[in-house]
């Protein structure tokens, strides 16, 4: 299928094409003795997700696990619908967040406020998981891959409360979630995730050091694909959520309600993006789709607001 994309070490990515786009998230198929998912992707992209697990011979009955980094609706909206293609496999997802795929009233509630008329188009509805399926995790836990291949987990809480890092020991290989920000390989810009509520900036940093302590042979970016410069990638999210913080801080500081200061920090960030600066329109449609300037924004005056005098 030409949304697969085999990466060495039985690890395939698929292209979800949320919302009809190519290139926006990723799922990830780690195919051992115990095949696993990583990501879902959005509940409109699930069959395109089924399809292609289907062409890599995982059939009903096939799939061991499904794991998302955390539960926004981009990675985790599809858990439901794909728990029911896959009767047998277990759904594992980081404590803080498994009660809202038992019951995703909540969050569906509070993604309808953010998204609006959007949210049906974007990202579908998640339908609810048995919850006898759901396997919580605390700050660490761990995944059998079969054959004493491990995926081990890693809270990393700096973007939502819910998220996890994961690695795999066999190929060293670190799905990354949101943690490290976005990534576009077209044209190699990275910039951060900071969406309320949960946004910290000490948080977000201690993060990303910790992925960098693992020692990751490649960062699996669930926007967008793998990336091999591991050092230097994510040097590159922990200076860029510091240049998005200090602009924000700034627009805070000079008391700038949301709209001004989005304007301020959206136009003082664009030459830091080829995808930005280069003026394609569609790669720049995309980018501000996966880490928008006012929901990046927002998540940090909301933490600003919040924030004690030390973190300032």
């Amino acid at each position: 299928m030409d949304n697969v994309t085999p990466l060495g070490g039985d690890v395939y990515e698929i292209d979800t094409r949320m919302a009809g786009y190519a290139g926006i998230t990723a799922g990830y198929l780690i195919l051992g003795d115990r095949p696993c998912l990583v990501e879902t992707g959005t509940s409109t992209s699930a069959p395109v997700v089924r399809d292609a697990l289907t062409s890599l011979g995982v059939g009903p009955d096939e799939l061991a696990t499904v794991v998302v980094t955390h539960i926004h609706l981009d990675h985790a909206g599809g858990v439901g619908d794909i728990a029911g293609y896959y009767p047998s496999a277990e759904i594992v997802v980081h404590e803080k967040g498994a009660r809202h795929l038992a019951d995703p009233a909540r969050l569906m509630a509070s993604a309808r406020m953010v998204w609006g008329d959007k949210l049906d188009s974007l990202f579908g509805t998640l339908t609810p998981t048995d919850v006898a399926r759901i396997r919580a995790l605390g700050d660490t836990g761990s995944v059998d891959l079969g054959g004493g291949r491990t995926l081990s987990s890693h809270y990393s809480p700096g973007h939502a409360k819910h998220h996890v890092g994961l690695l795999d020991s066999a190929t060293g290989d670190l799905y990354v979630g949101d943690a490290a920000g976005v990534y576009l390989p077209e044209t190699g810009d990275l910039r951060p995730a900071t969406p309320p509520p949960d946004f910290d900036l000490q948080t977000a940093l201690d993060s990303v050091a910790l992925f960098g302590d693992l020692g990751p042979q490649r960062l699996l970016f669930s926007h967008y694909g793998p990336v091999t410069d591991v050092a230097t990638t994510l040097e590159r999210s922990a200076e860029e959520l510091r240049v998005w913080v200090d602009l924000t801080r700034q627009a805070h500081s000079a008391g700038m309600d949301l709209d001004h200061a989005v304007a301020m920090v959206r136009d003082r960030t664009r030459e830091r993006y080829v995808a930005l600066a280069s003026g394609d329109e569609e790669t720049a449609e995309r980018f501000e789709l996966l880490s928008g300037v006012p929901s990046n924004v927002s998540g940090i005056m909301h933490w600003l607001d919040r924030a004690k005098p030390k973190n300032e």
